[in-house]
């Protein structure tokens, strides 16, 4: 114990690593069950991932899965295919298609991902107002500094063996 009465600093923070990694992880096999069970692949979900706040670009979602926009274009071609997603013209720009999900993607995603979200909400309601704005500040924070580290990566180009 440290002279203040609280634990050393260094320990908790490996703590804290190893259970956000432990997060991640969990996140992910969930996500993968979800896709198995939907009969969709990882960049299929992470698509309706995106979706789920609203109509986007193509060029936005090629982005996002980080395929080339050939492939962004069979991924939605597949989707819509499957009634998951349509294509719509922009209400500001008529030149522009965007894409936004259907009621069918919508209900098949909030069965998978719904339950999760009710059964979350009573370890949210145990926190105080001060402990959610401060979760969110750092969620918000950490997500910045992985999304500038994916860039600087992504700017580095595939490496050679």
């Amino acid at each position: 114990m440290a002279a203040s009465g609280h634990a050393p600093r260094e320990p908790l923070v490996h703590a804290l690593g190893d259970a956000m990694q432990r997060y991640q992880r969990s996140v992910q096999a969930f996500d993968d069950t979800v896709g198995r069970r939907l009969g969709l692949g990882p960049a299929d979900l992470r698509c309706l991932d995106w979706l789920v706040d609203g109509p986007t670009s193509a060029g936005v979602l090629s982005a996002a899965t980080g395929l080339r926009p050939a492939a962004t274009t069979a991924l939605i071609d597949r989707l819509a295919r499957r009634g998951l997603v349509r294509r719509l013209r922009s209400e500001t720009d008529r030149r522009t298609v965007l894409v936004e999900m259907t009621e069918l993607g919508q209900q098949l995603t909030w069965e998978a991902y719904g339950p999760l979200v009710h059964a979350g909400q009573p370890a949210l309601e145990e926190l105080s107002v001060e402990q959610l704005s401060f979760l969110t500040e750092h969620l918000e924070r950490i997500t910045a500094l992985t999304d500038e580290h994916r860039e600087l990566l992504a700017k580095q180009g595939v490496r050679d063996f």
